[in-house]
C-alpha cells in the first residue's frame, strides 16, 4: 500500500461513495431520454424526429461512460479494502497524491496510464 493516512483514506472513500450516488441518481433520471423514440411521423415531425433520435443516442452514450465511471469507482472501492488503494495497478509503484485528487477513481499512475493510451512518454 503506498501508506496513505487513514483520515485521506476514508476522504478518497467518501468521494467515491458520493460520485457513485451521483451517478446513480443521474441513470435514474435521464431512463426518460434513452426510451425509444416513436415511429409515428404523425406525432412528430420528421426534423423533429431526428432530434429525438439525436438526443437518444446521447443519452445512450452517458449512460455508457456513466457506468464505466461506476465500475471504476467501484474497483477503487475494493482496492480500498484490500490495502492496495494508491498503488499503480500495473507497476504496484504510489499513485501521485495529486492524481488521486483530481481522480479518486484512478488505478494507474501517470506513466502507465499514459501507455495505455498510447500517449508519448
Amino acid at each position: 500500500m503506498a501508506g496513505l493516512d487513514p483520515d485521506i483514506l476514508t476522504q478518497y472513500k467518501q468521494q467515491l461513495l458520493d460520485k457513485r450516488q451521483t451517478l446513480l441518481d443521474l441513470r435514474a433520471t435521464s431512463r426518460d431520454a434513452s426510451q425509444t423514440v416513436e415511429l409515428d411521423q404523425t406525432s412528430v415531425g420528421r426534423l423533429s424526429r431526428m432530434d429525438a433520435l439525436q438526443g437518444q443516442a446521447m443519452s445512450k452514450e452517458s449512460e455508457r461512460r456513466r457506468e464505466i465511471e461506476v465500475q471504476k469507482i467501484n474497483v477503487a472501492l475494493v482496492r480500498i479494502e484490500s490495502g492496495a488503494f494508491g498503488d499503480c495497478a500495473s507497476c504496484d509503484e504510489p499513485i501521485a497524491s495529486k492524481r488521486l485528487d483530481f481522480d479518486p477513481a484512478a488505478s494507474l499512475c501517470i506513466d502507465c496510464a499514459s501507455k495505455a493510451d498510447g500517449s508519448p512518454g
